[in-house]
């Protein structure tokens, strides 16, 4: 048995794109469009683990999705955690949980899929903004 991917439904493809490739540091690694069901599928992998995909489903005619938490969270491990919110945050996400602990933080995709950050190897130290940063939301 072998992991394929994590199917996620869309409402905005430029948006979710913008979060999951430019912010988050995913990279699209194919694309399938049928014109016929009316749906695009989008592939995404983290740089180095093209194994492990996350598919971006775009129903072409839905107006939105609600409960996007029902299926839990999407994990990451990211070199810098303190980086990676930095630059989520830059980018306008709100960090739901921040890395308080220098090893986990949250966040939620423009469509409210929550996303969990681990840090690679080590716990880093503690710092701030992050060790006094409430959490905001949920996750």
């Amino acid at each position: 048995m072998k992991y394929l991917h994590t199917m996620v439904r869309v409402s905005d493809v430029d948006e979710s794109l913008r979060f999951y490739c430019d912010l988050l540091g995913l990279r699209e690694v194919r694309r399938m469009e049928n014109e016929a069901g009316r749906f695009t599928l989008i592939y995404l992998a983290a740089p180095g683990d093209e194994d492990a995909q996350v598919e971006l489903t775009w129903n072409w005619d839905e107006k939105g999705y609600t409960g996007g938490r029902n299926f839990g969270h999407i994990a990451y491990e990211v070199d810098n955690i303190y980086e990676a919110c930095q630059r989520l945050m830059d980018g306008g996400v709100t960090i739901n949980r921040p890395p308080r602990d220098g090893w986990m933080a949250f966040v939620r995709s423009p469509d409210g899929i929550s996303i969990e950050l681990l840090q690679k190897g080590e716990r880093l130290p503690p710092a701030e903004p992050w060790a006094s940063m409430p959490n905001t939301g949920t996750w």
